[in-house]
Formats: C-alpha cells, sequence, structure tokens
C-alpha cells in the first residue's frame, strides 16, 4: 500500500484552526498490510466526558472547528478524528486500498486505543456510517448519539436523486475540488480562506483517492459488501435505548427525511427533544455549527443521570 502524507505546512495558520495534531497507528485487525497513521483531534480536559465529533465526505476535522471550543469551554473533552484518506491522517493512492469495511476498521482500531467509555457521538455524513457502526459493535461505550444530516444505509431503499447525482459527479469530473463543494453543499457564503483550508489536505488529486471512492463505498443495493454488515447493525441499533437525538438542518437535500426514519426505529429516540435547524445546508457543522454544539450540550445536560 503506497501511502502519501500532506505536508505539514499545509495546515499552518488555517482560520479558526489553531489545534494541535494527535496521531496514532491503526490497522484493520492488526493486519501490518493495513498499519498507518490516524490523525486526531483531543482537546480539553482528559478526564472529563468525551465528544466523538465524526466528519464525513470530502470534509475533515477542521468541519467541526466552531463547535470544538464551546464543547471544551463547557468541561468537555472534545475528541475529532480525520478519516483515512482525508486531513492529517494518511492518504493510500489507489482506491482499491479503501472499503467500507477497511474504513471502520481504521476507525475502530484508534477507537479502541484511546479506550473511550461514556461517549457522545457528533455524526454527520460518513461520520454516522462509521459511528453508528461503532455504536453497534460497542454500545455500552456510548452513552447517547446526537445525529445530523446522516443514515445507516443497507442498500434496500434507493438513496434518492441527489444522492445519485453526486456519486455520478464524484466518479466523472476530472478535478475533484474539494472546497468548492463545500461551497455547494452549505447555505453560508464561505470566504477563500476557508475553503482554501477545505482543500488544504489534497496538494493535488493524487492525494484524493479515498475522497474519490467514497461515494461509491455507499451501500445503494441489497448484494453490497457491507449491507448486511449495515442490517445486522441495525438489529442493534433497534434495541438502543440510550439517548438518541437528531438534529437534521432544514436544506439538505441527500438525508433529507432520514431523521423520521431513525426517530420511528430507534428506542432511545422516544421522548427527545428532536430539532431540524433552520437554514443549514448538508454541512450544517459549517452553516450553523455552534447552534449545533449548544443544541448537543443542552441534550447532554439533560439526559445526564
Amino acid at each position: 500500500m503506497r501511502i502519501l502524507r500532506t505536508p505539514d505546512e499545509r495546515f499552518e495558520n488555517l482560520p479558526g484552526y489553531p489545534y494541535a495534531p494527535h496521531y496514532a497507528e491503526v490497522s484493520v485487525s492488526g493486519d501490518p498490510d493495513t498499519a498507518l497513521r490516524l490523525h486526531y483531534l483531543d482537546e480539553g480536559p482528559r478526564e472529563a466526558p468525551p465528544i466523538l465529533m465524526m466528519h464525513g465526505e470530502p470534509s475533515w476535522s477542521y468541519l467541526y472547528r466552531k463547535m470544538i471550543p464551546i464543547f471544551v469551554e463547557a468541561g468537555y473533552r472534545a475528541i475529532a478524528p480525520d478519516l483515512v484518506g482525508f486531513g492529517r491522517s494518511d492518504k493510500p493512492t489507489e482506491r482499491s486500498d479503501y472499503s467500507y469495511a477497511r474504513h471502520l476498521g481504521w476507525v475502530q482500531s484508534w477507537f479502541d486505543q484511546l479506550a473511550l467509555n461514556d461517549v457522545t457521538l457528533v455524526c454527520q455524513d460518513w461520520g454516522g456510517l462509521l459511528g453508528m457502526r461503532l455504536v453497534a459493535a460497542q454500545p455500552d461505550r456510548f452513552s447517547r448519539v446526537v445525529a445530523a444530516n446522516t443514515m445507516l444505509p443497507t442498500g434496500d431503499m434507493d438513496p434518492g436523486k441527489a444522492f445519485k447525482k453526486w456519486r455520478q459527479f464524484s466518479q466523472e469530473t476530472p478535478v475533484f475540488p474539494i472546497g468548492e463543494m463545500l461551497q455547494r453543499s452549505t447555505t453560508t457564503e464561505l470566504s477563500a480562506a476557508v475553503m482554501a483550508a477545505y482543500d488544504a489536505p489534497f496538494p493535488s488529486e493524487e492525494y484524493k483517492a479515498g475522497a474519490r471512492q467514497f461515494p461509491i463505498l455507499v451501500p445503494i443495493t441489497p448484494d453490497d459488501p457491507e449491507a448486511q454488515a449495515n442490517r445486522d447493525a441495525w438489529k442493534v441499533l433497534q434495541a438502543f435505548d440510550k439517548p438518541w437525538l437528531c438534529a437534521f438542518s432544514d436544506q439538505d437535500p441527500v438525508t433529507r427525511g432520514a431523521d423520521q426514519f431513525l426517530k420511528a426505529v430507534i428506542p432511545g429516540c422516544k421522548g427527545q427533544p428532536h430539532t431540524t435547524i433552520k437554514d443549514g445546508g448538508h454541512f450544517l457543522q459549517e452553516d450553523k455549527g455552534e447552534e449545533l454544539a449548544n443544541v448537543t450540550l443542552d441534550f447532554i445536560r439533560a439526559t445526564t443521570l
């Protein structure tokens, strides 16, 4: 596996992102052929209850920069990994090096090393496809979940026109414009500096193999390699009675309606103050990060015994 590592200077002086890097060596089920370095942010007291923020495609931990200081000021430990192929994490160069199962294995390896417990998961986009699998695999380590513009697809339902259009674009465009795609999926006008920050992990197209591959790893047919694993995960989630909050935005065509499904089938959703965040696009952390952070804090306080 040939791996690229984005030069450190690409991450210097990014607006709103003063955070020190942390790294872990991870692998899938201990396989040395899958070993690489995963980056994560880790802010706040180490003994404090952790809030785990999982990003999606094609963003990285920069997406949570508005939420991290709010969580830390409130006394929590704020943790945000960069998925493999994104941010400061290593980037295998071959698209065949990436699979849903490998992404999950890398994240699981990192999660186990940190030995996190009493976790509040905040997940969006692919952060849910991986984060919800973590919850299903080790439910005892999670105290609650905040799901925002995400789902755990099994390929048994049509993913919708918006996702299909995005999937096609991601495979056909000669240049994969990360910052521009963030702008297209937000309701606010991003500054040139912020768009450049989203581009920072990717000095050239060679660094974008993981970003290119992610859209076609989403299960959209019943026979997808991870479809059954996600069905099995749903069996656990349909018995998960710890607090679960849906905080979707009102202007995301990709995940619209998924919150209604989650609320109908996950026991922990019952009686929770689910909210629709107004004027937020797919990347609501960018549009309404402060609001999402405060909604999360209110939820944690209300559900802490």
